[in-house]
């Protein structure tokens, strides 16, 4: 079987222990865990669970928010947060007269269980908190804004959510295809992005279709819309940590300049900068494998058999390849250089089209595990399909005693390594010079090609033909191919 393609990139994430202190000390989170040691027995609150409204004072300058002229909403927002993440416990909130005294309706708090957690668990519990907090304000963000709650509520005292015209599922399905962009610039095959992507970008990457060259009045007026969506939104994402965010400049909501409109270079952050945080990457990866999205990481095949690491590597960039195949040599250590060559050329073998690429990948793998991979190398000096590259090795070391390559193994090494190029989608002018060099080492190439007993001989030489630059060669590598096919179907 040939591997898949994974759909993203394999991202690079912090450690476990990094990644949870980055959780540990976002803003959001450190409120509600200290708002969950300060609550006790005596704190009041709604029906709901919310902090009651008399006591908020006293939260906001437990916070240090005293002063604060939002130091009351911060705090209540903390506190949902302590809540939704078991930070605290809230039962049977109910009047404690029974007469119905507003805000204060009581209700019993005690610390929750998750709070010990978080200076007494593991890594793992205080991220699985962190995320549950994430979903959170994922929601809080995807919420409607209304600037008057009463408007909204019928006579019988129910909510008139029609009102609002607001669809859920759609809301959040556009905050999580936002997210899943900037994941996937963050993390692009050209090399991590370091720097903050404007905010009109991003916006211009959910709303232009990609056939469109030149957007029309009426996308780029939907591109405003979505940047003064992002924009609400990614203030409320902020403070869990996932993004550093430079908010729009409230000076071109009241003046004559247009979002989304052109601007020169220096004003461009003007317009919103976003930047996915590490522990960003690893909340949003976590949050898009829960929906099923092949979304890798570098070091998930480091416990694996060496089948599942040639297959798993076999599109990532050539950086994420050889740091997954040091992780994946360092789970063998030292004492188990010697079996791990030889499970690796095991899974080298085979006739699919697959098996050109992963041969690719061992022989680079077998660079990183030293001298202690000579004895399994040369026990296959004899195999066909792998005798190519352990000569290739064993070569490029300095060993000695290795034996002259016959012919045929010579031109099935060549097919073989052109077809692993080919599936690899490698540069063109990359390809061209392999293809180049490889048929001008032998006069008549192309006479003996032809009849490599490769499953991938017609097509590595039709290859040949749209590739080599001298018009005579191509058409050469091409009666080749045809010759192949003609082989084949005999």
């Amino acid at each position: 079987m040939s591997a898949e393609r994974p759909s993203l990139p394999p991202v690079r994430l912090h450690t476990e222990a990094e990644l949870a202190r980055d959780a540990l000390a976002a803003p959001l989170l450190a409120r509600a865990a200290r708002l969950a040691r300060w609550a006790g027995p005596a704190t009041r609150v709604g029906a709901g669970g919310e902090l009651a409204e008399s006591q908020l004072p006293a939260a906001a300058e437990h916070l240090g928010l005293a002063g604060d002229e939002d130091g009351a909403a911060y705090a209540s927002e903390a506190w949902r947060l302590a809540v939704d993440t078991g930070l605290v416990d809230v039962q049977d909130p109910q009047d404690d007269d029974g007469l119905g005294d507003g805000d204060d309706a009581g209700g019993t708090v005690t610390a929750g269980e998750n709070l010990a957690l978080l200076t007494g668990g593991s890594p793992q519990d205080v991220l699985g908190i962190w995320l549950d907090g994430l979903d959170a304000v994922h929601a809080d963000a995807t919420a409607p804004a209304f600037d008057d709650f009463a408007d909204l509520v019928n006579e019988d005292g129910s909510v008139d959510f029609d009102a609002l015209d607001w669809d859920p599922e759609a809301e959040a399905e556009f905050l999580d295809g936002v997210l899943g962009n900037l994941y996937l610039l963050t993390v692009s095959e050209a090399g991590p992005q370091e720097g903050p992507v404007p905010l009109p970008a991003l916006a211009a990457s959910v709303v232009v279709p990609e056939d469109m060259d030149e957007p029309t009045d009426d996308v780029l007026e939907e591109v405003s819309e979505a940047m003064m969506r992002l924009d609400d939104q990614f203030r409320v994402l902020e403070p869990i940590g996932i993004v550093e965010y430079r908010p729009v400049d409230e000076t071109l909501l009241t003046g004559d300049e247009e979002p989304g409109s052109d601007a020169d270079d220096e004003d461009v952050t003007r317009y919103g900068m976003v930047r996915l945080t590490p522990l960003g990457l690893y909340g949003i990866r976590e949050r898009m494998l829960e929906a099923g999205v092949d979304a890798p990481a570098v070091g998930d095949l480091a416990d694996k058999g060496a089948d599942a690491l040639l297959d798993g590597i076999a599109y990532y960039p050539e950086d994420a390849a050889r740091s997954e195949v040091v992780l994946w040599l360092g789970q063998r250590g030292a004492d188990g250089a010697a079996s791990a060559a030889a499970d690796l050329l095991s899974a080298a073998r085979g006739a699919d089209r697959g098996a050109p690429l992963r041969r690719l990948h061992c022989q680079q793998a077998l660079a990183s595990v030293g001298p202690e991979a000579e004895p399994a190398v040369r026990a296959v000096l004899d195999d066909p399909e792998l005798g190519g590259l352990a000569r290739v090795w064993l070569a490029e070391r300095g060993a000695a005693d290795v034996p002259a390559p016959p012919e045929s193994m010579i031109f099935w090494l060549a097919v073989d390594t052109i077809a692993a190029q080919l599936d690899a989608d490698g540069e063109i002018d990359e390809l061209q010079e392999l293809v180049e060099g490889l048929s001008g080492q032998h006069t008549g190439f192309f006479d003996e090609a032809w009849r490599v007993d490769h499953p991938a001989t017609a097509e590595v030489l039709e290859a040949m033909g749209r590739l080599h630059r001298d018009r005579k060669t191509a058409k050469d590598a091409r009666k080749a191919a045809f010759k192949a096919r003609s082989q084949q179907k005999a």
